[in-house]
């Protein structure tokens, strides 16, 4: 028996990139900064790879800072470096289901006002 399953709680590191093929296939690709216990480590980053509808929820809905939850498969991408001719690899999740966890108002500050990483009032400063 093997299991291949990733489930991550975390924000979009920047807007996603989106293609979209000649065959109907969208795919969307971003990263995503999960916080770790203590606030004084730096957040994991995860590359996000998504497919079809969701790629398509992906590309309307999420924007850099944006509260999401994924649930998928770790994979890695290998290929050659047309420079240097070498062997490469890059850890990717590939998402079966995302889930837009943040609320309306999270989702209008992003859009109007910047909402990116750091740009919010912290913790402390939120009055509830």
């Amino acid at each position: 028996m093997s299991v291949n399953s990733v489930t991550l709680v975390g924000r979009a590191g920047r807007d996603p990139e989106v293609r979209y093929f000649e065959s109907g296939t969208v795919v969307a690709n971003l990263t995503m900064a999960v916080n770790r216990r203590s606030r004084d480590d730096e957040p994991d980053w995860f590359n996000l790879e998504i497919w079809g509808k969701q790629a398509q929820v992906a590309a309307d809905y999420v924007k850099k800072g944006s509260l999401l939850g994924i649930i998928g498969s770790f994979k890695l991408d290998r290929w050659t470096d047309r420079n240097t001719g070498e062997e490469r690899t890059k850890p990717v999740v590939r998402v079966d289901r995302l889930e837009l966890l943040g609320s309306k108002r999270d989702a209008e500050a992003s859009t109007f006002g910047g909402g990116g990483f750091g740009d919010g009032p912290s913790e402390e400063e939120v009055p509830f």
